[in-house]
């Protein structure tokens, strides 16, 4: 009896630890989807139609309000086509590491930073950008009659500005230096005018009379000179009255293109001055240029609004208004939600500091560091099948994926209040060289500011409808 009994607890045990391994086995499935190696792209070549390159008569131009307004996008790569892709994607991690750095001073509460001197400014405009930090342009006509130069495009400025001459100090760039005494659509801005009055800080040009803007960046660069209003032409677009800095005195800041067209959420962002014609509205689509050879885009408008997207609201920093800012509440890998990834970790305090914003500029997704470790140690288990590389640059978790054509990897999304977005293996696993490395396209930040990078965002297309006070996700949204 007491034999039958032993042979009943014995049999029950094995059970119960059979039970146990199989939960385990079920809970531990990954979810993933299958990853296509490319190697780094290659620079594209430029390829402007003919007519944006040249000036337009103004008989082809169009100031219909009622038209969307759609431009084609290039990464700076294209500039540099001497450069092999190892060597341009070293300097685009330069970039951005320069450029996370100089978003963490600008919101750091208690940063204090040199900033110029220049007779008739108590203080200065700062923006988060930093020295070569955009990362794409589009070709913009300026003046009457329209002179086409390169401008990088950015949502982490505000200010639109470009050199001018006479150059008391321009770096170089692709065009000639626009020239304001032969466009007749220029015209500077009074000191006291409610344009003046709308920059951070303003001075006056005691000579002439002219509103003065400065603009000095997080790695001590600057852009300064007279606030004026001009005509924009973006294709066959007229914008009449954008104003703009027609920068006399630039340094350090961007080789190639004439200029920045800020698209920040502050009141003198491009989008902000043109409310009523675009309705505070525009979206881009940035293409995996290592999959495909299209031009990234962008729209301005009613129609920059996909019906495919799922939005999440924007919210306000008190202290800074350029920054999109949006609410992260968690990640899953494989299907399951990180253990160690809340919502706690990426929330934006009274005082400005911590939050979560979305950045064309950024390339790599900065993640808090303990959200950071979390994410990694989650997809390490998940990818725990690829063989190991070593670390690189700012990447610690690579995988030698040389020989093959594909891998099975976990799946990630992120969730945003409103809106998950599941990403596409390519915006998380990018290769790094061209001997078969690569690496989770995440890392952790020091600083309390967490930054969805243009990597993450590759394929969708990304809306920020300021109206609204929301920023949307289209899937496959470069078509």
């Amino acid at each position: 009896m007491e034999e039958n009994n032993n042979k009943k607890t014995l049999l029950f045990l094995l059970l119960a630890i059979s039970f146990t391994l199989s939960s385990t086995t079920t809970t531990t499935r990954f979810q993933t989807q299958t990853l296509t190696i490319n190697s780094l792209p290659n620079p594209s070549t430029l390829s402007w139609p003919e007519q944006f390159l040249s000036d337009h008569s103004q008989e082809e131009l169009l100031s219909d309000h009622s038209q969307p307004l759609s431009l084609q996008l290039h990464h700076v790569d294209s500039l540099s086509s001497n450069k092999t892709p190892q060597q341009l994607f070293h300097l685009r991690l330069q970039r951005d590491a320069a450029r996370v750095q100089s978003f963490a001073l600008a919101t750091s509460p208690n940063q204090s930073r040199p900033l110029r001197s220049t007779p008739g400014f108590s203080s200065s405009i700062v923006s988060g950008l930093s020295q070569g930090s955009g990362e794409y342009f589009t070709r913009i006509g300026v003046g009457t009659p329209a002179k086409y130069v390169f401008m990088v495009l950015d949502t982490g400025s505000d200010v639109v500005w470009l050199q001018c001459a006479p150059c008391r100090k321009c770096y170089s760039q692709a065009d000639p230096v626009f020239d304001p005494t032969k466009s007749h659509t220029f015209a500077g801005i009074p000191c006291g005018a409610p344009l003046c009055r709308r920059l951070d800080s303003a001075g006056c040009n005691n000579k002439n009379k002219v509103c003065q803007y400065q603009v000095s960046y997080g790695d001590g660069s600057f852009t300064f000179g007279d606030f004026s209003t001009e005509t924009l032409t973006f294709r066959k677009t007229r914008v009449t009255r954008v104003a703009l800095g027609c920068g006399h005195d630039n340094e350090g800041l961007f080789v190639g293109a004439a200029g920045l067209l800020g698209l920040g959420r502050g009141r003198l962002s491009f989008p902000v001055q043109t409310g009523r014609r675009f309705n505070q509205k525009f979206s881009y689509c940035l293409v995996d240029r290592s999959a495909s050879a299209k031009p990234s885009s962008m729209v301005f408008g009613d129609s920059a609004i996909s019906r495919t997207a799922r939005f999440t609201p924007l919210i306000k920093n008190p202290k800074l208004d350029t920054f999109y800012y949006i609410e992260l509440l968690g990640i899953s890998v494989g299907g399951a939600s990180v253990r160690g990834v809340s919502a706690s970790l990426f929330k934006l305090d009274p005082a400005g500091n911590g939050g979560v914003i979305i950045d064309s500029g950024t390339s790599v997704t900065r993640l808090t560091r303990p959200a950071y470790i979390a994410l990694r140690d989650a997809f390490r288990l998940g990818a725990s099948h690829l063989k190991k590389a070593p670390e690189f640059s700012l990447f610690d978790t690579c995988f030698d994926l040389s020989g093959l054509t594909e891998v099975k990897v976990p799946t990630v999304v992120l969730h945003f209040r409103g809106a998950d977005v599941s990403l596409p293996a390519t915006n998380y696993l990018i290769p790094v060289d061209n001997s078969g490395s690569f690496c989770f396209a995440f890392a952790g930040t020091m600083s309390g500011l967490s930054i969805i990078g243009n990597i993450q965002q590759q394929g969708f297309r990304v809306v920020y409808d300021l109206a609204g006070s929301r920023v949307g996700f289209a899937p496959r949204g470069c078509v």
